[in-house]
C-alpha cells in the first residue's frame, strides 16, 4: 500500500493517458440529471469530482452509495457507474436498475460483470488497471468520472491542466509533505481523529476518513462546516482528550466558514488539547483537493506503521463478503 500511495502521481498521469484515449460513442443524448454509483474507494472519485464542477456543471449530479438508485432516474439520466472490480455487489445491482429505467449507462471498471455488462448492452467503458485495493486506484478512477462528463457535454472545465499542475505540485512537494504526514501521525495516534471541513472539499474529508478506517484500523468520523454548527457543535460539551481534531482548510473556503472554524477552535480548545490545520496547496480547487487527498492518504499511511497495522490488509471486509455470499 506504502507504495501505491507513493506512486499517486504517477496513476494521475497514467490516467490522463488513458482518459485521451477512451473511446465513447452515442454521447450526444441530451440529459436532465446525472447519477454516479459507487461504494468505498470506488465511489468516492464521484463525490469529489461532483463537488469540484459544481460550480460550473449544468445539470445537477447525484452521488449514490447503495443498491438502489433516485426515483427521478429515467430515460434522460445519465448513470455513471463506478466499481473498480467490476463485481461490487450495490453497483451491479444499481447498473441492473439503470438499465431497466432506460437510463444512459456510462462504466468505468478495471472488469468484472460491470465490463461484461457494457459490452453486452453496448454501453460506453472505461477500462483502468486491475488487481490492486480499490482505494489505492483514486487517481485512476476518479479521473475517468471528469472525462466521462466531458464526454457528454456536461463538464467542459480544463481539468487536464489543472492535473498535470497537480502532478507537478505533488512531485515538489514531496518531501515536506512526508515530513508533515509523519509529524502529525505522532501527535494524533492514540488519539480519536475528528476531521473537519467545509462544505466543498467534505469529499476530501470524507477520503481521509475512509483511508484511515482501511489502512489505519482506526475509528473516526467527520462532519462540515457551517452545518456542523448547527449540531455536532452542541457535542463538544462532552469533549475531552481522547479526540484529536483535524481541521482540513483551503484558501477557498467560504468566508464566513472560515470565521466560523477560527471560533469554533477556541471553544474546542477547552475540551480537547490537540486540534491541527492542514491546509491545502495549490492555485487550483482540483490542484488543492489532489493535495490534500494525497497528504490524507500518506496520513493513513503513517497511522498504520505507527500502530503496526497492515495498511492492504482488510479482514472485516473479507468476512462481511463471505457471510453474504452464503445467503
Amino acid at each position: 500500500m506504502k507504495a501505491l500511495v507513493e506512486a499517486f502521481p504517477q496513476h494521475l498521469g497514467e490516467a490522463l493517458t488513458i482518459g485521451q484515449a477512451a473511446q465513447f460513442e452515442n454521447t450526444d443524448r441530451q440529459f436532465e440529471n446525472v447519477v454516479i454509483s459507487g461504494l468505498g474507494g470506488s465511489g468516492i472519485g464521484g463525490k469529489i469530482v461532483s463537488q469540484l464542477v459544481a460550480d460550473s456543471c449544468c445539470l445537477p449530479i447525484v452521488c449514490t452509495n447503495d443498491y438502489a438508485l433516485p426515483a427521478f432516474v429515467g430515460g434522460n439520466s445519465l448513470v455513471i457507474i463506478s466499481s473498480y472490480s467490476g463485481d461490487t455487489e450495490e453497483t451491479v445491482a444499481a447498473y441492473q436498475e439503470a438499465k431497466q429505467k432506460g437510463a444512459t449507462i456510462s462504466c468505468i471498471t478495471s472488469g468484472g460483470k460491470i465490463a461484461g455488462f457494457a459490452k453486452e448492452d453496448g454501453f460506453n467503458c472505461i477500462h483502468i488497471p486491475g488487481g490492486n485495493p480499490p482505494r489505492s486506484m483514486f487517481g485512476y478512477s476518479s479521473v475517468q468520472v471528469l472525462y466521462t462528463l466531458k464526454a457528454y457535454g456536461i463538464y467542459s472545465g480544463d481539468f487536464e491542466s489543472e492535473l498535470k499542475n497537480t502532478i507537478e505540485l505533488l512531485n515538489s512537494e514531496k518531501d515536506a509533505l512526508r515530513s508533515a504526514t509523519r509529524n502529525l501521525a505522532e501527535k494524533i495516534v492514540s488519539r480519536i481523529p475528528i476531521l473537519y471541513s467545509e462544505a466543498n472539499y467534505e469529499g476530501v474529508a470524507i477520503r481521509w476518513r475512509q483511508q484511515i478506517n482501511e489502512n489505519s484500523k482506526m475509528l473516526c468520523w467527520h462532519h462540515i462546516f457551517p452545518e456542523m454548527n448547527h449540531n455536532e457543535l452542541v457535542g463538544w460539551t462532552g469533549g475531552d482528550n481522547r479526540v484529536a481534531v483535524l481541521l482540513i482548510r483551503a484558501e477557498d473556503d467560504h468566508k464566513r466558514s472560515q470565521i466560523r472554524m477560527e471560533i469554533c477552535k477556541k471553544l474546542m480548545a477547552e475540551k480537547c488539547d490537540t486540534i491541527e490545520e492542514i491546509w491545502a496547496k495549490g492555485s487550483s480547487r482540483l490542484e488543492r483537493a489532489y493535495y490534500l487527498i494525497h497528504f490524507g492518504d500518506w496520513l493513513s499511511i503513517d497511522l498504520a506503521e505507527l500502530r503496526n497495522e497492515d495498511a492492504t490488509a482488510i479482514p472485516a471486509i473479507i468476512f462481511l463478503k463471505n457471510e453474504l455470499s452464503k445467503i
